[in-house]
């Protein structure tokens, strides 16, 4: 399927003009904060110009891949809609809507939407009612955790920089809707699957249940709440991630 690689890299380069610009406007804050001081613009190793023909040339290229896809390969046009709709908003949140609390982690969660609707039309299927709601919580779930962190953060001292829109926000009122969507999430997943077509699929919620009780127990100790550094610094996770993935593979194609 040489498409959907395509198609990935064509919205891995429009999330990176969006890393681009988001990262040239936020770049003297970026140089106070203890790690952000080291990406490209904040230390120095990339100009602002730079970074713009880097941002034009990966936006270009992904519409061409995409329109490539469309025209040759019968990609539903409605891709390109979510493309430039993940676009449009991501922009709109880097130019300001992140300092308007709600918004802005209702734009984070709106993102992982986007790119789970896109890989569907990439692969000509759609993402069920249990599987879009599953996804809506577990997204809402790690977007109020980041920003629960950083206000713990910043409370301890370890980041003298802060967010605007986390003035707005408290530790408990993160902390609280945070568990009730991890809780959501568990939930729509365990009735995703219960109504998968494979009575094997629901053995894959206890995993599911590890993996976020895991990602929690983390995220209430130093790390700043970033899913991915969560993840990946966490050898358990990796491991219950790479069960679920066998699991997932073992059932849907094997049983």
């Amino acid at each position: 399927m040489l498409y959907v690689l395509i198609g990935f890299i064509s919205f891995s380069l429009i999330a990176s003009t969006i890393y681009i610009i988001n990262d040239a406007k936020d770049v003297e804050k970026d140089k106070l904060h203890p790690t952000k001081k080291n990406r490209p613009f904040a230390s120095g190793k990339i100009s602002i110009a730079e970074g713009f023909v880097y941002a034009v040339c990966c936006f270009f290229i992904s519409i061409g891949l995409l329109f490539y896809l469309i025209v040759f390969h019968h990609i539903s046009f409605f891709a390109l809609f979510n493309l430039l709709l993940y676009f449009i908003l991501n922009l709109a949140y880097s130019l300001g809507l992140k300092d308007i609390p709600i918004i802005d982690i209702s734009i984070l969660t709106a993102g992982f939407l986007i790119r789970v609707m896109f890989g569907a039309l990439l692969a000509g299927t759609y993402v069920s009612s249990w599987l879009y709601l599953t996804i809506v919580s577990a997204a809402f779930y790690l977007g109020l955790g980041k920003r629960r962190n950083e206000i713990k953060m910043v409370e301890s001292g370890i980041d003298g920089v802060t967010r605007a829109v986390l003035q707005k926000y408290t530790f408990n009122f993160l902390d609280k809707f945070m568990y009730l969507c991890l809780g959501m999430t568990c939930v729509f997943y365990a009735l995703w699957a219960k109504e998968y077509p494979n009575p094997y699929m629901i053995l894959t919620v206890p995993v599911v249940i590890i993996i976020f009780m895991q990602y929690s127990l983390d995220i209430e100790s130093s790390y700043d709440g970033d899913p991915v550094e969560v993840v990946f610094a966490d050898k358990k996770i990796l491991a219950f991630c790479l069960l679920f993935l066998c699991m997932l593979f073992g059932i849907i194609y094997l049983l």
